[in-house]
């Protein structure tokens, strides 16, 4: 039987639980990923903390997902998840990876200083829009900047919704404007580029070191990368914060719906476009191009949204191709070893 009370502890939510049987409720027990390996999966169901070796008939999971596994302990099924994190795979690689599931609130750090990038930011709220979590944008070394009002504008100014707050990433009382959000069972993704202060942010959190950190470079203000794997871990208030290792680079892929929610306001001017296929370059009547003319919109959001478009297009399109040719290759393998049974029959 499923103790739901100290499933609890670990984020579990009717979302979850509505997904079980009669049967599966009764026999199985639901762990979470709380750390990931090459080899294997460290799991937590709020009273029990056990290894699980990754098996080739596993689907991909990552930290933050639920598994279902029997009484000897055994994997069952993936449950489905309630927000997925995915980019694609960084460099040439064309594949989809998984970044952090079922996560609630996601912070996403960028430092006031040379490495502040209004760019970057929307990239990330990109991502966690296409997710379904709500995006807070946390603006970190407020302590070193000279005039800290002025990072946070910029970026209130992309959205007058989106909640946006200043704050030193290694102290008490100025993490106490993130309160709100850091509440039991609330599962909490920490998104940024390398040296912004994740690992400091959630130390400060956890009231010790959990995580390893280190000094910005001085020449370009850019940091180094400090954490090298993903990790859930329980604050003592009862919330959940899942550290991810820095990401300069996050390429876009199956996002499209996340850009236009980031981007809402250009999609609005664009209804009022002459036509409804306007690619906002250089047509007739483009009611987007007259919002930057008349200074209603700025050519930098502009840029980075067609940017950010022609990125998942041409990304998800390479996916899309990897994933038929990887069916047909299933599909001819399946076949090959039916032949050869066959064969063998004979």
């Amino acid at each position: 039987m499923i103790e739901s009370h100290n499933l609890n502890r670990m984020g579990w939510q009717p979302f979850f639980q509505q997904q079980l049987s009669l049967e599966e409720w009764e026999n199985c027990r639901p762990f979470r990923v709380v750390e990931q390996y090459r080899s294997e999966l460290r799991l937590e169901s709020g009273s029990q903390h056990i290894s699980l070796p990754i098996l080739a008939s596993m689907p991909a999971v990552v930290v933050g997902d639920w598994l279902l596994l029997d009484e000897q302990q055994r994997y069952v099924r993936l449950l489905e998840r309630k927000t997925t994190f995915a980019r694609k795979a960084a460099g040439s690689k064309v594949e989809r990876q998984l970044i952090s599931s079922n996560v609630d609130t996601a912070f996403i750090l960028c430092s006031m200083n040379e490495d502040f990038n209004l760019n970057r930011i929307e990239r990330f709220l990109a991502v966690v829009n296409e997710a379904g979590a709500e995006p807070v944008v946390l603006l970190s070394k407020c302590d070193l900047a000279e005039d800290p009002e002025s990072y946070v504008n910029k970026v209130r100014g992309l959205d007058s919704y989106l909640a946006v707050e200043a704050l030193n990433c290694t102290s008490e009382q100025s993490l106490k404007v993130i309160e709100h959000w850091i509440k039991p069972a609330n599962t909490i993704a920490v998104l940024g580029s390398s040296g912004v202060g994740k690992s400091s942010l959630i130390n400060t959190l956890a009231g010790e070191q959990q995580q390893s950190t280190s000094a910005i470079r001085e020449d370009d203000s850019k940091g180094r990368h400090t954490t090298t794997k993903r990790s859930l871990i329980k604050l003592n208030n009862g919330a959940l914060i899942i550290d991810t290792p820095g990401m300069r680079e996050i390429q876009l892929a199956d996002c499209k719906e996340g850009i236009v929610s980031t981007f809402a306001d250009i999609e609005k001017f664009a209804e009022a476009c002459r036509f409804q296929d306007c690619q906002h370059h250089n047509e007739p009547g483009c009611a987007v191009l007259a919002a930057v003319e008349q200074g209603e919109l700025q050519s930098r959001r502009l840029d980075n949204y067609l940017k950010l478009l022609r990125e998942e297009s041409l990304n998800s399109a390479s996916l899309a191709q990897r994933r038929a040719s990887d069916k047909a290759l299933g599909k001819f393998y399946k076949r090959t070893m039916v032949d050869s049974n066959k064969l063998k029959g004979r």
